[in-house]
């Protein structure tokens, strides 16, 4: 698996491609748009950025998948936003906007599950590679009221 400090490059990397493009490039990876995921880091209480690929979308909500490439830790963002689930999201053409993190459980994520490893197989063999249930987060625009 990749070392946390191998993962930090990677998304150094994308978000330098994205600033010296003038945000041209960088919205895409795989064939799936790709997020800027700003959350509260658990520990520090900063905001902590990572640019995630998210392989379904319904509507507003963007569904992101917590698998650290099949490694048996869950990622600092995911464990970031379990503690605080208020997050901002951006996406190519628009400014960063708040949202809500919700992890599906039961039957909502297996059903997620199935649709996000049938529209990018990838996440199936991660899953494979780790006894952890690899959760799926999906990032619903905040309700009011």
């Amino acid at each position: 698996m990749p070392s946390d400090l191998a993962l930090k490059g990677l998304n150094l990397m994308h978000r330098t491609v994205r600033a010296v493009s003038f945000g041209r490039l960088g919205w895409s990876a795989g064939g799936m748009p790709v997020v800027e995921l700003t959350t509260i880091g658990r520990k520090s209480g900063e905001p902590r950025s990572v640019m995630l690929t998210s392989p379904v979308q319904h509507g507003d909500t963007w569904v992101l998948v917590a698998s650290r490439g099949g490694d048996d830790r869950h990622p600092a963002w995911f464990l970031n936003l379990r503690e605080h689930p208020e997050v901002q999201v951006g996406v190519e053409g628009s400014t960063p906007q708040p949202m809500v993190a919700r992890i599906p459980t039961g039957e909502e994520r297996a059903s997620l599950w199935d649709e996000l490893t049938t529209a990018q197989p990838r996440y199936a063999g991660y899953q494979e590679k780790t006894d952890r249930e690899i959760p799926v987060v999906l990032l619903e625009p905040p309700t009011s009221g």
